[in-house]
């Protein structure tokens, strides 16, 4: 198997540094509000990395927290009149159930930021100590950047290049000692959240919150470390810094980071009209059709966001699901018998559809090419199975196709409670929509249960539903 490393920017072969095991920390999100699109890609890429080495026989011990405090979490409290506890608590949950909607398996641990407050103060005094960090006048303790003479290896960036970047940055009066320096702890503002430590009472800064986390949960080595790009620099190489002066030993082996998403060709953001939250893709699209649109490209490559491809995905994935539900229904009424000799070589046949899937996720993860070999077992299956075929052969055919979906993260068959659950949470959509007299709104989430065949009758005790 062979994965990516940004560190050294070549594919190289994942060997862990435990027999068996593999340690994988994930940064999470802030949560300020409800998660968006582009937070969602590293969340099924790196879930879908860990369910391919779950396959593969490893033992993961996947750690991915959650930042619970933040700059946007004390503005958004501030501005609902709450505290940045609430906040944080209520996205969250919500966050949790759009990971269960885009079927993101929960982490092995999914630590938060408050709760580790003691770990931060213990590393940054360990830093303090061995010189790699000082205590300013205000309370504000840095991380001197020049002592660490790797700084920049993960990013590939000239610290004297950084340096001319920041020159207009840095003003008299100024309480580091070099620009460049970053910040572990920050004292307290008015209203703001804090916590007690030798130097002043604040808060941690947001570089070594990931860096005591990983540390406490998975070690002072880990296997790989992992997230959007656009946290190799700053975020990523200042908690290789911070850990590997701290704790004197190489941080992560191998680093992986996922391409950004844009919209319509357009970078996201809400200046631009064009940022959309898990939560709303939800109302019109299933997430397992996210999901699957965000596997159909390479994750270190840029994907793009529209309502054209989310069809495709939405296309695609029926595909499948419909050959899973034909085998389903044929399996019914199937004769009990062994395979026949005919049917035991379309048996040996259709490995080769499993040993393509693992080749391309065996070459950095690729999943686009491993839902091409899925769709060519589809069309196998579809061309090789009908009402005369045996159950063993039925059953075998599903078993390969059901556990490379698993692999990807691909529900072929939803609990009878799982479907009630949705379709009254499409009512309850409906219902608020007539109840604003959008009736255009609940019309079309009417024609979207339809689809799914299920018929509403409006009556006086309510709305009544029934499967067709």
């Amino acid at each position: 198997m062979k994965l990516y490393n940004t560190l050294t920017r070549k594919k190289e072969e994942f060997i862990p540094l435990e027999e068996g095991k593999v340690k994988m920390y994930v940064c999470g999100p802030t949560v300020y509000d409800y998660i968006h699109i582009g937070n969602a890609r590293p969340m099924i890429v790196f879930d879908t990395v860990r369910r391919y080495m779950e396959y593969k026989g490893y033992d993961v011990n996947f750690v991915s927290n959650f930042t619970d405090v933040d700059d946007k979490i004390i503005a958004k409290a501030a501005e609902e009149g709450s505290t940045a506890e609430d906040v944080a608590n209520r996205f969250i949950e919500e966050c949790k159930k759009d990971m269960a909607g885009m079927n993101v398996k929960t982490a092995t641990c999914h630590p938060l930021a408050t709760q580790e407050i003691d770990g931060m103060i213990e590393m940054i005094a360990k830093l303090i100590e061995k010189g790699y960090a000082y205590p300013a006048a205000d309370g504000t303790v840095y991380f001197r950047t020049r002592k660490f003479k790797d700084y920049g290896k993960l990013s590939h960036k000239n610290i004297d290049d950084l340096q001319a970047g920041h020159r207009d940055i840095k003003v008299t009066g100024d309480l580091k000692e070099d620009a460049l320096d970053f910040v572990l702890w920050k004292p307290k503002k008015e209203g703001e959240p804090y916590w007690e430590s030798p130097w002043c009472d604040g808060r941690p800064g947001w570089h070594i919150e990931c860096s005591v986390m990983s540390k406490k949960y998975l070690g002072e080595g880990i296997d790989i470390h992992a997230g959007g790009e656009d946290l190799i620099f700053p975020h990523h190489e200042n908690e290789i810094a911070q850990s590997e002066a701290a704790n004197g030993t190489e941080f992560s082996k191998y680093w992986m980071h996922n391409a950004f998403l844009n919209i319509d060709n357009r970078k996201m953001s809400k200046s631009l009209g064009n940022f959309f939250t898990v939560r709303e893709v939800s109302e019109k699209y299933e997430l397992q059709i996210l999901r699957f649109f965000m596997l159909s490209a390479h994750y270190r490559s840029p994907l793009n966001f529209s309502a054209d491809l989310m069809e495709a995905a939405k296309n695609g994935l029926e595909r499948i699901v419909t050959a899973a539900e034909h085998m389903r229904h044929l399996s019914k009424t199937a004769p009990n018998v062994e395979m026949t000799e005919d049917e035991l070589s379309l048996a040996v046949k259709s490995k080769s559809y499993t040993a393509k899937f693992e080749a391309a996720m065996d070459d950095d993860f690729n999943t686009a090419d491993a839902i091409s070999a899925v769709f060519e077992l589809v069309k196998f299956i579809n061309s090789n199975v009908s009402a005369e075929s045996s159950n063993a052969l039925l059953g075998e055919l599903y078993r390969q196709m059901k556990t490379l979906c698993d692999v990807l993260g691909i529900i072929l068959e939803k609990e009878e409670e799982d479907l009630d659950s949705e379709i009254e949470g499409l009512i309850a959509k409906r219902q608020a929509a007539r109840k604003e007299k959008n009736f255009a709104r609940a019309d079309e989430i009417r024609d979207l249960l339809l689809a799914k065949g299920i018929m509403l009758k409006d009556t006086r005790e309510g709305v009544q539903w029934k499967r067709i």
